[in-house]
């Protein structure tokens, strides 16, 4: 069972997912032969991957309702979470205004956050991801009082309010494929990223792998396909995908996503199955568990830059 104290080996399960993330933005940003070095994709992706893993730490308990939520890393990343949409919107605030970040003055930040909508979403989702912060702090002294139900509901919106806005929102249904694909991979990256955070022993893994491997199928589905539509609708063909930065770049996604599906498929035949008969043992869940979502990290990556610079 899960407990708000402090989980062990954090640093050993996230080192190597933050370490891939960043791979994943510096290679975008490579495919894209662009100009200036994409601090912003960054940002993004510090947002994106702390939002997931809120996300699923609040979602874990559905998976087993033997677990409990870990307020304090959870409090921690919404925070980081927080601190990440600050920066994001200081970077686009910049972009807009034409100068850099530490140019940018606050009338001009002010200007952007009042006027525009980029600046009022942005303002939303701080909203949001300070109010998970704030509450998961409280829920930590008070656990027995506290329901996870409301940060889902809040780091849902979060996460959502960018995509359903983005340049898939002109597009018949494009704002409800986006908010889909973004919650699916959320789900998908946060809730296994969050049970290796959490789960120490061999009997918690026999329990909620399984179940979470029978959740990943149709998140699966779900990002490859809304992903796939997005990305066709976007490039208005299949020569694009060899021919501009924006097709290079998802190309590489859905060589990642092929790789994953693959994965999946042999975890699901040796994995899923030894863990479900108590035949592997915590520690070897933990390092699959890592490298997977180190995998989608790397995912991750080359999808904030794609956000940031499509």
């Amino acid at each position: 069972m899960t407990t708000g104290r402090r989980v062990p080996g954090s640093t050993r399960v996230l080192a190597p997912v933050v370490i891939a993330a960043l791979t994943g933005v510096v290679s975008a940003w490579i495919l894209r032969h662009t100009n200036g070095f994409p601090w912003v994709a960054f940002a993004r992706v510090t947002a994106d991957g702390a939002g997931a893993v809120v996300l699923g730490l609040a979602a874990l308990p559905r998976l087993d309702d033997r677990l409990t939520v870990a307020w304090r890393p959870l409090a921690v990343l919404a925070g980081i979470w927080f601190a990440a949409e600050f920066a994001l919107l200081l970077c686009e605030a910049a972009e807009i205004v034409g100068v850099t970040v530490t140019e940018l003055t606050a009338s001009e930040f002010t200007t952007f956050l009042g006027r525009l909508s980029g600046g009022q979403i942005g303002i939303a989702i701080l909203f949001c991801t300070g109010a998970i912060a704030c509450y998961a702090a409280m829920a930590f002294r008070r656990p027995d009082i506290a329901s996870a139900d409301l940060v889902l509901v809040f780091a849902a919106v979060a996460l959502s309010l960018r995509p359903i806005t983005g340049h898939m929102s002109q597009q018949t249904l494009g704002s409800v494929l986006a908010a889909l694909h973004a919650l699916a991979a959320a789900c998908w990256l946060g809730l296994l990223l969050a049970m290796a955070l959490t789960l120490r022993t061999r009997g918690a893994w026999a329990t909620t792998l399984p179940r979470f491997s029978t959740a990943a199928a149709p998140l699966v589905a779900i990002v490859a396909l809304t992903g796939l539509i997005n990305g066709l609708v976007r490039l208005g063909g299949l020569t694009p995908l060899l021919t501009t930065g924006y097709g290079r770049i998802l190309l590489a996604k859905l060589t990642i996503l092929c790789a994953l599906i693959a994965l999946g498929w042999w975890w699901r035949r040796t994995w899923v199955h030894k863990a479900t008969t108590h035949r592997t043992t915590a520690e070897t869940s933990l390092r699959n568990a890592t490298l997977e979502v180190t995998v989608m990290a790397v995912a991750f990556g080359l999808a904030a830059t794609l956000a940031v610079t499509a």
